[in-house]
């Protein structure tokens, strides 16, 4: 499974409708408005890098409104998050 940020400037009055459409697209698992440099921030979930690179240059890339991208791939990943859920799996009633 290789994970991928896309990071997107849109223009102003596109931002809803291309987050929108971007969550249609399978391999996306989450599309996140954000503040600062970029407007949105898609996580992409695929199987390989051919997946990926469809994915990114042949559907996000032609969604009208996005004005620049840049794409980050992810090597590894450490969240606490997945560890407090592994260590309390069966604590959920108490």
């Amino acid at each position: 499974m290789i994970t991928a940020f896309v990071l997107l400037t849109v223009a102003p009055d596109r931002v809803n409708d291309v987050a929108d459409e971007l969550a249609t697209f399978p391999g996306v698992a989450e599309v996140h408005s954000v503040a600062g440099r970029w407007d949105l921030v898609a996580v992409l979930r695929v199987r390989d890098n051919d997946e990926l690179a469809d994915l990114v240059t042949r559907h996000v890339r032609a969604i009208r409104g996005i004005e620049g991208s840049e794409t980050l791939i992810g090597f590894k990943v450490t969240s606490r998050h997945d560890l407090d859920r592994m260590f309390s799996i069966g604590m959920e009633d108490k």
